[in-house]
């Protein structure tokens, strides 16, 4: 039974800092490839924030170059996303998601439970 849990969402003020964690957990995983944090503000689609690759390849949605950084620890099957200089703009909530292998055979994409971000003053 694999499973994504999220952590570190909140209420931050204009310009503060705030840091997502989303770690994997499930005796049945051999292997993540691509993780990522997608976010959905009210009203708007699911949007992608920043991936990272097995080996540590990123990418960025135009929006966030410059301000978020994503990073992760392949030993705790944890992804991370360091969210400075944040904006109103940035208030959604966040998910986690991770291209899993199983041990056995095949695997799947999973998502987190989401996080909410609130960006306001």
């Amino acid at each position: 039974q694999v499973q994504l849990v999220e952590s570190g969402g909140g209420l931050v003020q204009p310009g503060g800092s705030l840091r997502l964690s989303c770690a994997a957990s499930g005796g049945s995983i051999f292997s993540i490839y691509d993780m990522g944090w997608y976010r959905q503000a009210p009203g708007k689609q699911r949007e992608l924030v920043a991936s990272i690759t097995s080996g540590g390849s990123t990418n960025y949605t135009d929006s966030v170059k410059g301000r978020f950084t994503i990073s992760r620890d392949n030993a705790k099957n944890t992804v991370y996303l360091q969210m400075n200089s944040l904006k109103p703009e940035d208030t959604a909530v966040y998910y986690c998601n991770a291209d899993i292998a199983y041990r056995d055979y095949g695997g799947a994409l999973y998502w987190g439970q989401g996080t909410q971000v609130t960006v306001s003053s």
